[in-house]
């Protein structure tokens, strides 16, 4: 299909979400889009990032922009990537597939979760190692090293390791909806179901999603309901120090923690030797109380700036959005829900139309403020 047709019908985030919205059933939508408790930090998050302003020089000499972005040494097309995502095989069949498959096309990273619904095998093979691995870190130490042992196999260049989800979150709309483990098939959720055909028929087609790269872990036999404590069980701990350190001596390739917002986090995470810190706060999924991401990274890139590479997620949803964390001092932008609604909208071509849309937003934003280079955008924030 011609990629130009999309370009006209979904041109903004706006349209493939209102396009996601007629084709989800309401518990699914829900679950890509709600926060924890009232989802204050959910809003606030997008809200704080649309605040920063940027300067045009319109009487500069201008040679032309350039989205071409080194990280980790390696050139990307464009700077930002596609966040980590749970279950995203419940939003849209093969979703993980899709967008993994998409951004290797684009150059841009894509980092696998570990509770995706596509194993690491497979994502390494639809993206020739070139994605990266983000690790909820294990109870057990030996569940840890299988999956190191399984990502550094897979050619995966960067590990990801969470510090932002210590506890698991309060969420009304996912508890209402009984998306927990298990899922519950409520008589509401059936009836959603059958409004929306699409999706529906689609899942039967493609099967239950199902934590691929965990199953050969899970009990043979496992219902549903002993699927929820085993999840449970396994991923209850805490991010600590020394679990960074040990990660830090097996894990040979570039090492991000993903969750810091404070500068106590940030300098212990480099007293270990990792190689990156990305501002995020969940997607405001975790606690409603906290600040947005666009003013810690501010704060951090202050006095972290030049000691390693800051990267953001969480509220980001547009071109323009990605301009504004980069000009705040991000090197790095990721999104998650924003390809989600390209999928839910578009399905397979979904994450190539996603990606393609948000350069274009960027590029005229880098054109319109005479920014050259992506490294430039600092210089042109409104202070």
């Amino acid at each position: 299909m011609d990629p130009n047709y999309f370009s006209f019908l979904y041109p903004s985030v706006e349209h493939l979400r209102n396009r996601t919205r007629q084709r989800l059933p309401r518990f699914v939508l829900e679950y890509l889009e709600g926060g924890c408790f009232s989802e204050i930090n959910l809003r606030r998050n997008t809200d704080e990032i649309r605040e920063v302003q940027l300067r045009p020089y319109y009487l500069r000499d201008y040679a032309g922009s350039d989205l071409k972005t080194e990280l980790f040494g390696k050139t990307y097309d464009a700077p930002f990537g596609i966040a980590p995502i749970g279950l995203q095989g419940l939003i849209w069949p093969e979703a993980t597939e899709i967008l993994s498959s998409a951004a290797y096309r684009a150059n841009v990273p894509f980092i696998l979760s570990t509770v995706a619904t596509a194993s690491i095998e497979t994502v390494g093979k639809l993206t020739k190692g070139q994605a990266w691995y983000q690790l909820y870190h294990p109870t057990e130490d030996d569940l840890r090293d299988k999956l190191l042992e399984r990502a550094e196999k897979a050619g995966f260049p960067v590990l990801v390791i969470l510090a932002d989800t210590p506890t698991f979150a309060y969420r009304p709309k996912e508890i209402r909806n009984g998306l927990s483990i298990p899922p519950k098939m409520t008589f509401r959720n059936i009836l959603q179901m059958m409004f929306h055909p699409t999706w529906s028929f689609s899942q039967l087609r493609a099967g239950a999603p199902k934590f691929r790269t965990l199953e050969r872990y899970i009990p043979k036999g496992t219902n549903m309901k002993h699927l929820g404590l085993f999840m449970n069980k396994t991923f209850s701990g805490r991010l600590s120090p020394s679990r960074i350190a040990a990660i830090r001596e097996k894990w040979k390739g570039k090492l991000v923690v993903k969750g810091i917002v404070n500068e106590e986090d940030a300098e212990k995470a480099l007293s270990l030797g990792v190689d990156g810190l990305i501002v995020s706060n969940h997607g405001g999924r975790q606690l409603d109380a906290g600040q947005s991401t666009i003013k810690p990274l501010q704060e951090l890139a202050e006095k972290f700036g030049h000691r390693t590479t800051l990267m953001i997620d969480s509220g980001l949803r547009s071109g323009p959005d990605v301009a504004c964390a980069l000009a705040c001092g991000a090197k790095f932008a990721f999104m998650g829900r924003t390809f989600m609604y390209g999928v839910g909208a578009l399905g397979k071509y979904g994450g190539a139309h996603t990606i393609t849309m948000l350069k274009r937003q960027l590029q005229q934003v880098m054109e319109q403020i005479a920014c050259e280079r992506v490294t430039d955008f600092p210089k042109h924030l409104v202070q």
